[in-house]
């Protein structure tokens, strides 16, 4: 069954969860933010690729900024870059002539004579994990579903290594977004922070200062607002009156 417009996740929020479903539940449920180094130069990284304008390169029309949704998984976001590359020079006017919205239909009408490639820039290097690759399928659902069409694959453009990594959309992949959008649905619908587990990805995280998984991790917090409660309890307990034992003596 469809996901309805109130009950869209952000793209981002997949990878944040497999990242760290604490962070994503700080993030998006909690609704708690903090900036470092880290995460600004991320931001500069994809408004500039998000500012630029469209253009054309030989036979592929470049769109920034374009914005995604998916009723069937229910996501939304952005896609920094997407490709469109006509497979012969028939429909190469319709990449210089025809306005965004006539390409669309243009593609929808003759899906498998284009390609189209979404690319997302990262500031960083490739991760261990599966969490950009994911973010970048995640977005191909959405292109796939607004436009009828079947994309093979994208690229991740890493700032440090300055060229693009190329990902395949395998079963594997797609399973794996698919059931990541579902987790996610989960979690936000639950509105439960899974409890803080601390692992050395920690120190590079932008709200370790409001996780604080090195404490919390241990149960140090929950130890002391159980001493604290435990104290008032005492101070609040009924004290028996000297002047009782004086009337019972």
């Amino acid at each position: 069954m469809p996901y309805t417009e109130a009950e869209l996740i952000p793209l981002s929020a997949l990878q944040h969860l497999l990242f760290c479903p604490r962070q994503a539940a700080l993030i998006h449920v909690e609704q708690l933010w903090a900036e470092n180094r880290l995460t600004v130069e991320g931001m500069h990284l994809h408004r500039r690729a998000h500012e630029a304008t469209d253009e054309l390169r030989g036979d592929t029309r470049i769109v920034r900024g374009l914005a995604l949704r998916s009723l069937a998984h229910g996501l939304v976001g952005m896609a920094d870059i997407v490709e469109f590359t006509p497979n012969d020079e028939t429909r190469a006017t319709t990449l210089r002539t025809t306005p965004l919205r006539g390409l669309f239909q243009a593609v929808k009408a003759e899906p498998a004579a284009w390609q189209v490639t979404p690319v997302e820039y990262k500031r960083g290097k490739p991760k261990s994990d599966e969490s950009d690759r994911v973010q970048l399928c995640a977005q191909t659902l959405c292109l796939e579903e607004m436009l009828m069409v079947k994309i093979a694959e994208g690229s991740l453009f890493y700032g440090k290594r300055k060229r693009r990594t190329r990902v395949l959309f395998d079963a594997e992949l797609r399973a794996t977004t698919v059931a990541a959008a579902e987790r996610f649905h989960q979690l936000f619908s639950s509105g439960v922070t899974p409890p803080a587990v601390y692992s050395a990805k920690c120190d590079n995280c932008s709200l370790i200062s409001l996780c604080l998984p090195k404490i919390a991790g241990r149960g140090l917090a929950q130890q002391f607002l159980n001493r604290q409660f435990s104290l008032a309890l005492s101070m609040e307990a009924p004290r028996s009156d000297p002047d009782d034992h004086e009337e019972s003596a």
